[in-house]
């Protein structure tokens, strides 16, 4: 009897170890901050003399700016805008306003 209750609980955690192996939990990736721009576009940010914005909220890659933060463009480069906040030059998706990197 001792035999099949060693067996059985060597099965349980056996397939218990296989199960936990076979769940995969879907997220979306931790912003990171490794983004790697095209040179092009930083060189043009870093060379705009663009007035800055105040805003009191975080910023971080990742999060969103407030619609009255203007954005502008980076010419030729679809998919890519910036702005100054708080004196820090910001890279941002144009049609979300989400910040892709902060350049420091």
């Amino acid at each position: 009897m001792r035999k099949i209750m060693l067996a059985a609980a060597a099965m349980l955690t056996i397939s218990s170890a296989a199960f936990a192996q076979s769940t995969v939990i879907v997220t979306d990736p931790a912003p990171t901050g490794s983004v790697v721009l095209p040179g092009e576009v930083r060189t043009y940010v870093m060379e705009q003399n663009t007035p800055p914005v105040v805003y009191d909220g975080d910023i971080a890659v990742g999060a969103t700016l407030p619609d009255t933060v203007e954005v502008h463009t980076v010419p030729n480069m679809d998919g890519y805008g910036y702005t100054v906040v708080n004196e820090r030059r910001v890279i941002v998706e144009p049609k979300t306003h989400r910040v892709i990197q902060v350049i420091e």
